[in-house]
């Protein structure tokens, strides 16, 4: 029996399926876009929830240490990766937490740089706070992506670069970096001064033989990075807000704790450490059986737009469950978001909201969905874009 149930999600507030008016002035658009699940939570975690609600009670809670302890043996025996309690911190969110790390860690005008095309959050998160925003594109070779080290450091020489915004698993290009990649491009940062943060919100969405290696594990760096994960894109639980911000030197918790006890945002809400504590403990199963929906979505995807649309480029799927595609071959860029919304009436994350016009000729496809959907979209842009032969 499977443990993934998919839900429709219209008329439930979903953002992705009944708030589309404000990206894309219209509602009734297949979503593809938000990186959300269309999956039921994982039954553990609704258990948890109900005993909790069933007490009627919703006072001040603290986290227990089990909730922590969850975290810290998933991250040790999927990632063999040995975090202390002493590190974690508490963030709604691992946006709200790289603006506040910019906030603390820079000053207005400071560069920061970021490798594009990228989580377009993090492009506004540095305009937002008035600072300088430097991009440097990856390498895209037939839709494999690499890190440009050459352009990234002369960028930081040249623009005296302050902090760097690392996304790994990098989304949308769905790399895996290699352990000698994030080496590579630490030791640069080092080298110059640069403080890194460190998203790795999609670590556990890893495909394959490809591994995940956290940047803190990489070498000895830990006094000039801070890590941000979460449970929300591993169990699909994005609505209970609930973060882990991992800072193993002493100096930068102090910051961050100075920086929280400002703003006063000191701890979350009880259903996201149920959920989360839930989750880590008794979840895997359930997990291990969505990434195998995605990767057959994926799989279907390729081999599909492979035959029928073979000029168009997929980017292979190492890791997150978003694919990054390029119809250069087959629209111009001021074809595209018509073509994809009016006609093929789907709604995707759009190339150039990644980092600019250079990128005008990508979507990003959420595959956290059901088969039914992702045949419909794919379905949807076979025909139409050979309807334009």
């Amino acid at each position: 029996m499977s443990l993934v149930k998919y839900i429709d999600r219209k008329n439930t507030d979903s953002i992705k399926w009944d708030h589309q008016t404000g990206m894309y002035g219209e509602e009734g658009l297949l979503a593809m876009w938000v990186a959300d699940m269309d999956f039921q939570v994982p039954a553990c975690v609704t258990d948890a929830l109900h005993t909790y609600v069933d007490t009627g009670v919703f006072g001040y809670y603290q986290a227990p240490d089990s909730y922590y302890d969850a975290f810290i043996q998933w991250e040790k025996t999927y990632h063999n990766f040995i975090v202390q309690k002493d590190w974690i911190r508490y963030s709604p969110g691992v946006v709200s937490a790289f603006n506040w790390i910019i906030q603390f860690m820079t000053a207005p005008n400071d560069a920061v740089i970021v490798t594009t095309p990228v989580y377009y959050p993090f492009l506004h998160a540095v305009t937002n706070n008035h600072r300088q925003l430097i991009i440097s594109d990856l390498i895209n070779t037939d839709g494999i992506y690499t890190i440009d080290f050459a352009d990234f450091e002369q960028k930081i020489i040249d623009k005296q670069v302050k902090l760097f915004i690392l996304c790994s698993p990098h989304n949308p290009v769905g790399r895996v970096w290699t352990e000698d990649e994030l080496r590579t491009i630490l030791d640069i940062c080092r080298k110059h001064n640069v403080f890194v943060i460190s998203d790795e919100i999609h670590h556990d969405i890893v495909f394959g033989e490809h591994k995940h290696t956290p940047s803190l594990a990489v070498g000895d760096y830990a006094d000039m990075m801070i890590t941000l994960t979460a449970p929300s894109k591993t169990f699909n639980l994005a609505g209970c807000q609930n973060s882990i911000i991992i800072i193993p030197n002493e100096s930068l918790r102090q910051k961050w704790d100075t920086y929280i006890t400002q703003i006063r945002v000191i701890g979350g809400n009880s259903f996201g450490y149920i959920a989360a504590e839930a989750a880590y403990t008794y979840g895997r199963p359930w997990f291990d059986e969505v990434k195998e929906i995605i990767y057959s979505n994926y799989q279907y995807v390729k081999g599909t737009l492979a035959q029928e649309l073979p000029d168009a480029v997929v980017s292979p799927l190492e890791g997150t469950y978003l694919l990054w595609i390029d119809l250069k071959n087959y629209l111009r860029a001021d074809e595209l978001k018509h073509c994809m919304q009016k006609q093929c009436r789907l709604a995707f994350d759009y190339g150039d909201w990644f980092g600019g016009v250079q990128f005008d000729s990508f979507i990003r496809m959420n595959l956290a969905t059901s088969r039914e959907n992702v045949e419909t979209a794919v379905q949807a842009i076979v025909e139409q874009l050979q309807s334009m032969d």
